[in-house]
């Protein structure tokens, strides 16, 4: 804990030197000054990185979800009160900046009082040199990964204007945060879980088959959902003036789809021990992200997005034999999954547009008529899945017990 927590340290003042030694002149590239200030405020927030980097790991290998959720929600809850706050004060982009900090800051807090880990005594070359050679592929693969996921709106910006970055990022960022909204709570949970299956030497196919269907029978109609519902779901949201991200917002839901189909396409490589042959594999990710988007970005707006279509089928066509191979999950089973998945997701999407094209137009569209709309879609998705017999079902059943299960023992002892 002491080697980790000391390298982390290093490695984030060498991260906020990096960021703020390009914040000139990505300034200049952009022609936008007030770029360099906003830069240097998230460099600052590398600097409080860190100190919860190695108390998160910890609990997370404990499976202390409860510690961990304190961890998250302190620092979520900060982030938007300090952007909100600020923004209303007139702080502008720089609210988000300075939002950075203080979510850096009230993480570190509550994750060094619920698992201290703090730096002191003797530094062991040794065991230092063996953190840091696991480390740097590990930093080289997730630099690679970030560079996909952040490529799009410098290109974006750089080739359509800044406006179109705006909506571009916009759409993007909305399917990415219903993804993790939907999946991202369960997700920290499948490492440390598969780790244990692991070290006990039980085949890991089954397991993940499951994670397969559960991710299929949630996401991919909660996707489906939200590319019908693109445009009252943006004029709700953002307004008028941001309508023009509504189609962008429905090509990035489509393209999750692919992602989803093939979870914990890193985690499980690196916990098997093939971060090597990971690496070039995420290179070759990373120059088919990058290069579809500079086509489709080099025509317009539009085309960008629907260029994450593209990449999303390039992407399941990169990793899906390799980790067949690698995980040793059946065909059968996981194509079972995606048909059954599709039907579920299109009859989700039957209510919604229904409703955007006999009962409401998408700018008449209210919160009662979208939300009306949702539970119609939330009916028919808890129908198909039982019509339909999807491999999910069972679990979803379980999900649904274990929750419901406080409710129902009250309401027996009354």
């Amino acid at each position: 804990m002491r080697h980790c927590t000391i390298i982390a340290i290093g490695f984030s003042f060498v991260l906020a030197a990096l960021i703020l030694s390009i914040a000139s002149p990505l300034a200049r590239f952009y022609s936008e000054p007030r770029l360099f200030p906003i830069l240097a405020l998230v460099a600052a927030s590398y600097v409080l990185t860190p100190w919860s980097i190695v108390p998160v790991a910890l609990l997370s290998r404990k499976l202390d979800f409860k510690a961990t959720f304190l961890v998250n929600v302190s620092g979520a809850v900060t982030n938007s009160g300090c952007a909100l706050t600020l923004a209303a004060f007139g702080f502008s982009a720089e609210s988000l900046a300075w939002a950075m900090i203080a979510q850096a800051g009230a993480r570190a807090v509550a994750a060094q009082l619920l698992q201290p880990a703090r730096p002191g005594g003797p530094i062991h070359f040794a065991r230092a040199r063996e953190i840091i050679g696991f480390g740097s592929g590990s930093a080289l693969l997730y630099l690679s990964g970030g560079i996909g996921m952040r490529t799009p709106d410098l290109v974006v910006g750089r080739m359509q204007g800044m406006a179109a970055a705006g909506l571009f990022s916009r759409g993007l960022a909305l399917a990415s945060q219903l993804h993790y909204l939907v999946a991202g709570a369960v997700g920290a949970i499948y490492y440390p879980a598969f780790a244990r299956l692991r070290d006990e030497g039980r085949e890991l196919g089954p397991y993940y088959e499951r994670v397969v269907a559960a991710h299929g029978a949630i996401v991919w109609p909660a996707m489906a959902l939200l590319a019908v519902l693109s445009e009252p779901i943006i004029l709700l949201l953002y307004g008028p003036g941001w309508a023009d991200a509504a189609p962008l917002l429905a090509f990035a839901a489509l393209a999750e789809c692919f992602f989803v189909a093939l979870p914990l396409h890193m985690d499980l490589p690196i916990l098997l021990g093939r971060l090597r042959q990971l690496l070039w594999l995420n290179l070759v990710d990373t120059v088919l992200s990058v290069s579809t988007l500079v086509m489709g970005a080099a025509i317009s707006v539009e085309a960008a997005a629907g260029s994450r279509l593209v990449y999303g089928a390039g992407w399941f066509c990169l990793y899906a034999l390799w980790l067949h191979r690698l995980i040793g999950f059946t065909w059968k089973a996981v194509l079972k999954v995606y048909a059954t998945s599709a039907v579920i997701a299109v009859a989700t999407t039957v209510p919604a547009a229904i409703a955007i094209t006999m009962w409401r137009t998408p700018s008449t569209m209210g919160v009662l008529e979208l939300a009306a709309t949702g539970i119609a879609s939330g009916l028919t998705w808890l129908l198909a899945v039982i019509l339909v017999r999807h491999p999910a079902r069972a679990d979803l059943r379980g999900m649904l017990l274990h929750a419901s299960g406080p409710l129902r023992t009250r309401l027996r002892a009354g």
